[in-house]
């Protein structure tokens, strides 16, 4: 796959997250879990409660393996959140979706290209069965651990940011994945079943880290989507879905329990005032504690005008994701 670039597009790339794409992904997880180790802490604490119907439908529309509907994935922004997506798909579209559906159609055999057949005919009747069963899902498997695996997404996304900054875009992009390369006016990702040369004609390229897809690439083309490379985060493991709590007191147990509430809270910047208020601590005691981590590499600050504000550096990105 190949997204040509021109100049501005160069300017445009940015970075999103989809709660959609890592549900759609969760699915997959849940219907082959061999073949994703990363995720079988995440699968011993969910499996448990998965809604039977809404899993069953949602799994004949996703699959296995392959191509995957647009449509349950709205475009990614920075801050997308899962109702918000949710919503969106409610409202979609028939004629995308049934675009969508009848790919699957062809992609599918037996029982499961008959209900595919089924949901065609009825369309509008399909959409709300699906977002229901997409909101069900959700609430069962994935909302209990939003905060954990938003985390790594805005972590990862973090880290890039910065590498753009220290070492350029192409540079940046080289290090998505060993399946992505840079060249001077394309983006290329060598995918199992497709092949495509795109040209983005000035609507630049998102890239979305995923957590749930922590095994490869994938990648949206078609219109009324923005150009969009989906692709592993950084520093997932197979304990990366355990109780934030514990997580702390990982990090406490290294650096101090409030050097780690300090350090997990640094994903924004903060004021000196903000960290304080947010531990409970004294300016002075949130100042000192700032220091520290500062002189370790773990945060950076910087001024801005009068304030000084605080951010986990790369550094600090690392530690907290091999904690998670």
């Amino acid at each position: 796959m190949e997204f040509r670039l021109a100049p501005g597009d160069i300017s445009a790339i940015r970075f999103g997250v989809s709660p959609g794409h890592e549900l759609s992904h969760a699915m997959r997880v849940l219907q082959r879990p061999e073949a994703h180790p990363l995720q079988w802490g995440w699968l011993r604490a969910v499996r448990g409660r998965v809604p039977r119907e809404a899993f069953e439908l949602l799994a004949v529309v996703i699959g296995v393996d392959g191509y995957m509907p647009d449509f349950l994935t709205s475009e990614p922004g920075w801050d997308l959140e899962p109702e918000e997506e949710a919503a969106r798909m409610r409202v979609a579209p028939v004629e995308p979706m049934l675009v969508d559906l009848h790919k699957m159609v062809v992609r599918s055999e037996g029982a499961r290209q008959q209900a595919i057949r089924r949901m065609i005919d009825e369309p509008e009747r399909a959409r709300a069965m699906i977002a229901d069963a997409w909101s069900e899902v959700w609430a069962a498997v994935l909302a209990p651990v939003w905060t954990q695996l938003e985390r790594l997404l805005r972590a990862d996304i973090a880290v890039r940011s910065r590498r753009v900054a220290t070492a350029g875009v192409g540079a940046m992009v080289s290090e998505l994945h060993p399946s992505v390369s840079w060249s001077d006016d394309a983006v290329r990702v060598e995918l199992r079943l497709h092949r495509e040369a795109l040209d983005c004609r000035g609507s630049g390229l998102v890239l979305v880290p995923s957590v749930m897809s922590s095994f490869g690439c994938m990648v949206l083309t078609e219109p009324p989507a923005q150009p969009t490379v989906f692709y592993p985060a950084q520093a997932v493991t197979e304990t990366w879905a355990r109780d934030p709590a514990s997580t702390v007191a990982a990090l406490g147990a290294l650096i101090g329990p409030a050097r780690a509430e300090i350090l997990l809270g640094a994903h924004v910047a903060r004021t000196t005032s903000q960290v304080a208020a947010d531990a409970g601590l004294a300016i002075s005691t949130a100042s000192h504690h700032l220091s520290v981590l500062r002189e370790g590499g773990l945060v950076a600050s910087t001024r801005d005008g009068a304030r000084m504000l605080h951010l986990r550096t790369p550094l600090g990105e690392a530690l907290v994701g091999a904690m998670l």
